[in-house]
């Protein structure tokens, strides 16, 4: 297998001592039960995935861009009864974003994209506070999910392993799904409270009292098919952002 310049784990000191990149992208994804039929890795296979296309994309573009290792858990505060469903605390996301930060500006990386793969994620609090320690690096987040409007590619996209990831593992990882007898309905109950279904007001669900199967979204209507043109269109346009990324002048931002 050749070598990818634009994937950090795959590099070798004998290049990357003379590397110069000015974009560092940092997939960050979860572990955690998606319905019955796919794997517990499902957000950590995608997000690494998106990353390491769109990287691509925007390396044969021209874009010095270096994706970093994925982080593998993330916040499943609402999943502690879950089998082994993996949690770590936002403070603990942080930490690691912090460190992530000092090394990279120490190297004189100045740009980093978290690219998140899991809905428990949210990193935007994190980048105010430690853009203040940090104030000459830009970092910015974007989930791959949200990306693209999903129901121009799919029929009925749910919020966790419904058509949508069903089909991109489908695409990706195969393999690791379950033959379509496995699949739960992805049935999810609604909140009694309205303004919690309206999205106006926010407290977090309690997995395994929402779903039986926990998943959201039905899965039934995913192929191979819709997730193989999901994930060239999603990464195009990250890709293309990450060029973009790549020129932008962080003294220089606004018109």
């Amino acid at each position: 297998m050749k070598n990818r310049p634009y994937i950090l784990a795959e590099c070798h000191w004998e290049t990357l001592q003379h590397a110069d990149f000015e974009v560092a992208i940092l997939p960050w994804g979860a572990t955690e039960a998606h319905n019955y039929h796919l794997p517990y890795a499902t957000d950590n296979i995608q997000v690494d995935a998106i990353a390491a296309e769109a990287a691509k994309f925007a390396w044969e573009n021209g874009a010095k861009v270096i994706v970093l290792p994925t982080i593998p858990l993330g916040v499943n505060t609402g999943q502690t009864d879950i089998y082994l469903d993996m949690n770590i605390y936002p403070s603990t996301q942080k930490a690691i974003l912090n460190d992530t930060i000092e090394v990279l500006n120490r190297h004189s990386i100045k740009k980093l994209l978290i690219l998140n793969g899991h809905g428990g994620n949210d990193f935007k609090t994190m980048i105010r506070e430690l853009g203040v320690k940090y104030p000459e690096m830009l970092v910015c987040a974007s989930s791959w999910f949200q990306v693209l409007d999903r129901n121009k590619y799919f029929d009925q996209p749910g919020d966790h392993a419904d058509e949508v990831e069903t089909s991109l593992i489908l695409h990706l990882a195969p393999e690791l799904v379950l033959p379509q007898e496995k699949w739960g309905k992805g049935t999810e109950k609604r909140n009694k409270i309205e303004a919690f279904n309206e999205g106006w007001v926010w407290t977090e669900r309690k997995w395994s009292e929402i779903s039986e199967d926990t998943g959201t979204g039905n899965p039934a209507l995913a192929t191979r098919e819709k997730g193989e043109n999901f994930f060239k269109a999603v990464t195009k346009k990250l890709g293309e952002f990450l060029c973009e990324l790549d020129q932008v002048d962080r003294k220089e931002m606004y018109k």
